[in-house]
């Protein structure tokens, strides 16, 4: 797999796209779960409900987020890479918060749902062949490559 080009992505990952190093991405990806882990082991659950600012994400939120977000790209790279033709929907980050109800779930339990949520990425990632990758479909309305 290769770094995507400007027309395999909407403008607005871009500056998220630009921030991932050369290298190994399954590697990075690995490494990355990881050391969410161990960070998020050393933060414990009395901090787990904090929040910066009223009105702002609590580290729980955070991390469910985080989870939510990569299940959708993860899905998104499956159907592109099976080669999904209808366009699939967006998702609306604050609609999702409204009703996941992450702060009643432990710090814990969210770091297992991140942790699996990235092994079944890995798993996915890792089975994927050059002609899957090639692969484009549409979400958000913005072609979009596996």
């Amino acid at each position: 797999m290769s770094r995507p080009q400007s027309d395999e992505y909407a403008e607005y990952y871009g500056r998220y796209i630009d921030r991932v190093p050369d290298g190994d991405v399954v590697a990075m990806l690995e490494s990355q779960g990881n050391a969410t882990q161990e960070l998020l082991a050393s933060i414990g659950e009395e901090k787990a409900g904090y929040r910066y600012e009223p009105g702002k994400w609590s580290i729980k939120q955070v991390v469910g987020h985080i989870t939510d977000s990569e299940r959708v790209f993860a899905y998104r790279l499956v159907a592109f890479a099976r080669g999904e033709k209808q366009p699939l929907p967006g998702f609306d980050q604050d609609e999702y918060m409204e009703t996941a109800n992450f702060d009643a779930s432990s710090l814990g339990d969210l770091a297992k749902g991140l942790a699996s949520t990235r092994q079944a990425t890995l798993t996915l990632v890792r089975s994927l062949d050059d002609e899957a990758w090639s692969r484009r479909g549409i979400a958000s309305d913005n072609p979009v490559s596996a």
